[in-house]
């Protein structure tokens, strides 16, 4: 690291001997982070943390057909401000974000490039002025890594991957687990898609993703330059021809791509290039810079019908009930069912997933004859429980609004939307207008089969969730993955970017050595309070319950925690954690704290400090791993306490578990300045 410290000196005193017009230095509010910008002639960009170089030279450029390259010429100002401001949030995990940065506009003759710089990251992004349409031909996102430093990588899963051509590669369900890598040994054959974390060694953590991604194609990731330190933006070009296919002719598949990765009406504001910079891992955990940069929602749109919650939900547990008479299935019983047992337990939700439509006929008009829609709702309704509807890409996109109308009047809350399988300008635009559309017909959204969220979450706040996670489905067939290591993974890298739709709540749990995937009986890798610890740790508005009713009213002490646990937080809390070890947060619903843990195989005392309560009438709930869980996955111990006579808890973590910690009344002294938490791996 000495030989960086040197090095960024270095750079920055040779930028001081330039022409003061053609460099700027842009600190962060806290001097932690600096961006050197060059911006004589090409504009490059290099960012240091605390002395240390961590990139450099890295261009900004756009290319667009009438033979302008944004990012290239003369400047002719530079506007600079600085922001402190606060984030007023409804549907998050805190209801206040500070959003604090530094922030230069470069202004060109048509163009601006916009960089911020706060106190836990860098973005920047290229502002058109245009008034004519244009397209883009190429845009230049180059990532020089000042060293070989590893990283936490999510390679694209796709048959027979080839550098000679991506196509089969850019369709993808953007699901993997991470392999941490050196940029120097990149498969050349792979590209990644965002989030991506680089680890430094004793040293900062860098999390790379983009932000407000509306109209433009997403970012892969991509290293062809052997042994260099080089991350690279591929950009799927424009479909030339969309054709249904795909799973039960759901999907769009592409059919040739043009020359040009986007077209423009005009003036146009491009995806902010998001460099997340935190001092340890658990600080990326709490990072909302996505969020701080995403478009607000229009003001004067009324969004207080959104309602988050929860969702009992079909299909993970293949409609498995039992104790019932009558035979479970795709049918009006099946769901009654399920619709008494969310209204029972206070769930917001149930979900028709797939099988309620027509197989084959990507049409949401033709109902199975074993499903009455309308009566469904009505049932929901006198229930207290709304309805919410699966639907695929291409049936949901050649009917849009048709659909949302006929469905919003029949009384149906949202829809879940799936196979997207692309980034393409194409498909976001679709996922921008379904956001538009659903909004107009007061409809909630959960994206699947789509790419990671940039934050459209705030500007259509009915968008509750995305997949593009390797979520608990996996259990499902694959006999080999490792979920509970990426339990403990995604929390610093993919949650950065925003919520996500994992599908947590397995009663049916499974050690290292006795999971076995099972599609019709699925389990969870790790323990019942993994299971349970994920419903706080993991950021989901709309959380589904996984499991069959049969299996939660047979577990009724979790069910009770899983049916109260919130899904949106007034305050979050990190306490501690290390990446792909273990992780700890604590978050605040109106007076009440749920501080929750995961752990990776490894077991693990946490000592979690509650001294912080001074008030005697404190009631503590807890449930962790029973004595046993190493043994049984599904053993755990169920106490109370009161904080006048605890101070601290020691909880200890099975391989693969976890716990949650519910205490009840609010604390009298700030929370931030007197929690700690120590870990022991045993």
């Amino acid at each position: 690291m000495k030989r960086f410290l040197l090095a960024f000196a270095g750079l920055f005193a040779a930028f001081s001997l330039l022409a003061a017009p053609k460099t700027e230095t842009i600190p962060s509010p806290d001097g932690k982070i600096v961006v050197a910008i060059n911006y004589s002639g090409s504009m490059t960009f290099s960012v240091g943390y605390t002395g240390g170089l961590v990139l450099y030279d890295c261009p900004v450029q756009m290319k667009l057909d009438n033979g302008k390259t944004l990012g290239k010429g003369k400047v002719q100002d530079v506007v600079k401000k600085q922001v402190d401001d606060v984030i007023r949030t409804e549907i998050y995990h805190k209801k206040d974000v500070r959003d604090v940065y530094n922030e230069a506009t470069f202004v060109y003759k048509d163009h601006d490039v916009i960089f911020r710089v706060y106190n836990d990251g860098v973005a920047y992004r290229i502002v058109s002025r245009a008034t004519n349409p244009f397209k883009v031909m190429s845009e230049t996102v180059t990532y020089n890594i000042a060293e070989d430093w590893p990283m936490y990588v999510s390679y694209v899963r796709c048959d027979s991957p080839s550098k000679k051509s991506w196509e089969n590669q850019f369709h993808n369900n953007f699901e993997n687990t991470y392999e941490k890598v050196l940029p120097s040994a990149w498969n050349p054959d792979r590209l990644a898609f965002l989030p991506l974390l680089i680890e430094i060694p004793n040293g900062p953590r860098i999390c790379i993703t983009e932000a407000d991604l509306r109209n433009y194609p997403g970012m892969y990731l991509y290293n062809g330059e052997k042994k260099k330190t080089i991350l690279s933006g591929v950009f799927p070009a424009y479909p030339i021809q969309e054709k249904q296919g795909g799973h039960n002719e759901l999907e769009g598949l592409v059919n040739g791509r043009e020359k040009w990765i986007a077209k423009c009406d005009g003036a146009t504001e491009f995806p902010w290039r998001v460099i997340a910079i935190t001092p340890t891992d658990i600080a990326m955990a709490d990072n909302d810079i996505v969020y701080r940069l995403a478009k607000p929602a229009d003001p004067t749109l009324d969004f207080s019908w959104v309602r988050p919650g929860k969702v009992a939900w079909d299909w993970w547990n293949d409609w498995s009930l039992y104790n019932v008479p009558f035979e479970a299935g795709i049918n009006n019983e099946t769901y009654q069912h399920y619709i008494d047992f969310a209204a029972e337990n206070h769930i917001e939700y149930v979900i028709l997933d797939e099988g309620w439509a027509v197989k084959g006929q990507a049409d949401l008009f033709k109902v199975v004859p074993e499903i009455d829609i309308e009566q469904l709702v009505r049932y929901g309704r006198e229930k207290g429980v709304g309805i919410i509807l699966w639907a695929g890409y291409w049936a949901f996109n050649k009917d849009m609004e048709k659909v949302c109308k006929y469905y919003s009047e029949v009384g149906v809350k949202g829809f879940k939307v799936d196979f997207m399988n692309r980034d393409d300008q194409q498909m976001v635009s679709f996922v921008t207008r379904a956001a538009e559309m659903a909004a107009k017909y007061h409809l909630i959204l959960d994206f699947h089969g789509i790419y990671k969220p940039t934050g459209l979450s705030r500007t259509w706040p009915n968008v509750l969730n995305y997949e593009g996670i390797f979520g608990l489905e996996q259990t499902k067939w694959d006999n080999d993955c490792d979920l509970v290591t990426y339990d403990v993974t995604a929390p610093y890298i993919r949650f950065v970017a925003g919520p996500a739709d994992y599908t947590q709540g397995a009663m049916r749990n499974a050690t290292k050595k006795s999971y076995k995937a099972v599609y019709s009986e699925p389990m969870s890798q790790g323990t019942r309070c993994h299971q349970l610890a994920e419903y706080v740790i993991f950021k989901s508005p709309l959380a589904m319950l996984c499991d069959s009713p049969s299996n939660y009213v047979e577990n009724r002490e979790c069910l009770d925690f899983i049916a109260h646990v919130p899904t949106v937080w007034d305050k979050t809390q990190p306490l501690g954690g290390t990446l792909g070890e273990f992780i700890v947060l604590a978050r605040r619903s109106e007076e009440v704290w749920y501080i929750a843990g995961l752990n990776n195989w490894d077991p693990r005392d946490v000592t979690v400090d509650l001294s912080f309560y001074k008030n005697t009438d404190c009631f503590v709930e807890v449930l962790q791993d029973g004595p046993n869980a190493h043994r049984v996955a599904r053993d755990y111990v169920h106490n109370f306490y009161t904080t006048d006579k605890t101070q601290s808890l020691t909880i200890h973590m099975a391989p693969g578990g976890g716990f949650v910690i519910k205490i009840i009344k609010q604390p009298t002294v700030n929370l931030d300045a007197d929690i700690d938490i120590t870990d022991d791996v045993k």
